[in-house]
């Protein structure tokens, strides 16, 4: 699986009801997309006492079973209309080591992500097998209802990505983004 993730920053008095109306007209039109996984519309608002954002950010989310929907979206239609309305954005991509999903995935209301180095001397075996058992701990026992754990080999990146349906404090650490979600788009069987 990949997953990947691009956003936009977005001036401070940047009306975001413009981005969840976006979201609310065009979030379902990637229900059941081909070799989707899943896809998080996130939003962040600069002051938002839940999130604790200190910027306006629309920062889409997906996990891909393979290249071939993440080619098919990327030079799509869909992805050419996200360019069109606020320019082709950097697209972030990591390597799974372990995607997590609980069955009530459809009750998230929130996401974190972290992004950390991978060191040097990491042993990337134990790396990946400990991320790994992260991730499912987090659906099993942590209250997330998906976690992905992947690596960025190219710029040697750790990537922790977790929906919640209630965003927990403790998930909050130095360096986590926190975001609202305002549609996610599943397959149907999903």
């Amino acid at each position: 699986m990949i997953a990947m993730q691009y956003s936009f920053p977005l001036p401070a008095d940047y009306d975001m009801d413009i981005v969840d109306a976006r979201i609310r007209d065009k979030g379902p039109l990637l229900d059941d997309f081909p070799g989707l996984v899943f896809k998080a519309y996130l939003t962040a608002r600069k002051g938002d006492p839940v999130t604790g954002s200190r910027d306006n950010l629309y920062a889409p989310f997906y996990v891909w079973q393979d290249g071939g929907g993440l080619n098919d979206f990327l030079c799509g239609p869909g992805f050419a209309g996200v360019s069109a309305a606020f320019g082709r954005p950097q697209v972030k991509t990591w390597i799974s080591w372990q995607t997590a999903i609980a069955k009530d995935i459809r009750e998230a209301r929130f996401a974190t992500r972290d992004v950390t180095d991978i060191g040097p001397g990491a042993d990337l075996g134990v790396a990946r097998a400990q991320n790994s058992a992260a991730a499912l701990a987090d659906t099993e026992t942590g209250g997330a209802l998906a976690s992905v754990s992947a690596c960025d080999p190219t710029g040697w990146k750790r990537l922790r990505f977790r929906l919640w349906k209630d965003l927990p404090q403790q998930a909050l650490d130095a360096g986590t983004l926190a975001y609202r979600l305002g549609h996610l788009s599943l397959p149907e069987h999903g």
